[in-house]
């Protein structure tokens, strides 16, 4: 297996960047679609359609055939809200890659990169929030091959993004992530990041207890 690095995003990366997230987020349907399944508001409402079928219709095989179409139904909603993240992304700030992450001051786009091959990829920008009176960098858009998983990549583009918060005088760096992406929750909490808060994207998320996280990593002082 050859040894990998870390630089700074390239122009000829475009494409492999845009697949290697694209790919990632969709592994996360799955997770949530089990999340759905074991949320008890869903279980419920997945049991009195059963039910309020088979007492309307009095045919076992019609109120199988409505649960069926629901579960279903419910896949296609998850997995087009993670599709239609992906699309937003690709369209805003992965869609000149070079001016929003190059160009701008204080932020970057690394790739994992080993014999020409994208294996992972991080960006760091500072945090657009008044609160913080641009003492924190936010990082974004981690993702690392399925195939490569397993030989501290993940680790080692955390890392990056905490030097180059720490070089350029910034006191933290901050991240969200869902609850979907529970390897990504480990990965941070091992490297030292601290869950600071929490809070529902939808209404819809509320009611199936399904939050996005909100992390934070303290820099030491460098004086």
């Amino acid at each position: 297996m050859a040894p990998y690095r870390i630089r700074p995003y390239e122009d000829s990366d475009y494409a492999a960047v845009r697949t290697l997230f694209t790919r990632g987020m969709r592994e996360h349907a799955p997770t949530s679609y089990r999340h759905l399944l074991n949320s008890p508001p869903a279980q419920l409402f997945f049991l009195g359609l059963f039910l309020a079928v088979l007492a309307a219709s009095g045919s076992l095989l019609l109120a199988l055939g409505a649960l069926l179409l629901a579960l279903a139904g419910s896949w296609w909603h998850l997995h087009s809200l993670w599709a239609q993240y992906v699309q937003q992304s690709l369209a805003s700030d992965l869609l000149d890659i070079r001016r929003t992450y190059l160009e701008a001051v204080d932020s970057c786009l690394w790739v994992a990169e080993a014999d020409g091959t994208v294996l992972g990829m991080v960006a760091a920008v500072p945090l657009e929030k008044p609160s913080e009176g641009g003492t924190a960098l936010e990082l974004k858009r981690m993702s690392v091959g399925q195939e490569h998983r397993g030989r501290g990549i993940a680790r080692a583009l955390c890392g990056t993004v905490l030097r180059f918060a720490r070089e350029r005088g910034y006191g933290a760096v901050v991240l969200s992530t869902s609850l979907a992406q529970r390897a990504a929750q480990h990965l941070y909490e091992s490297v030292g990041f601290r869950k600071q808060s929490e809070y529902f994207p939808s209404r819809l998320a509320q009611l199936l207890r399904f939050p996005v996280f909100c992390y934070r990593f303290e820099l030491p002082d460098s004086d």
